[in-house]
């Protein structure tokens, strides 16, 4: 389990070192096409982000090991229940190399939103992930339009807003 962690964190620490295809936009809007992706997902199927083309999709990466993305699911699970019916959808990807942590902690927060699995870190890598959690909203065009990283409580006012703007957007 230790090792499992220190493997994880090294991961993700070189991950985070690697340039990535996204700007520095932290927190700011901007509008670059996000890689593409396909991963496992907790209930044995995949999600593809081609295959959610035409809504909005916030992409949080997230560790079990991580204070802030541990606080912040329930808060996603409301956005996500409140917003699905109206075109939102939220995937979240574990960046551990090993499931068992992140699904004990599922265990014990149920959430509603699907879970997908990033064991070898080509996702984050390719979204330059830098911090943990780091979320981004993809517009239904298939664009990054707004990334934050690491999360503090109120956060989620401005993932709000954001998430509002681009539902009220023509497709």
């Amino acid at each position: 389990m230790l090792a499992g962690r220190i493997i994880t964190a090294a991961a993700v620490a070189i991950a985070m070192a690697l340039p990535g295809t996204l700007p520095a936009l932290a927190g700011q809007s901007g509008k670059e096409p996000a890689p593409d992706f396909t991963l496992p997902t907790r209930d044995g199927g995949t999600v593809s982000l081609q295959e959610l083309r035409g809504q909005v999709v916030m992409i949080n990466f997230w560790a079990s090991w991580c204070g802030p993305c541990r606080q912040e699911f329930p808060v996603l699970d409301e956005m996500y229940r409140k917003y699905r019916p109206m075109g939102f959808t939220l995937v979240g990807i574990n960046v551990e190399t090993e499931t068992a942590d992140a699904e004990r902690f599922l265990a014990k927060t149920p959430i509603s939103f699907p879970i997908a699995w990033d064991r070898a870190n080509d996702v984050s890598g390719a979204y330059g992930v830098s911090a943990m959690p780091t979320t981004l909203i993809v517009d239904r065009k298939g664009n990054v339009r707004w990334l934050h990283r690491a999360y503090k409580p109120g956060d989620e006012n401005e993932y709000l807003n954001q998430v509002r703007a681009m539902l009220r957007e023509v497709p």
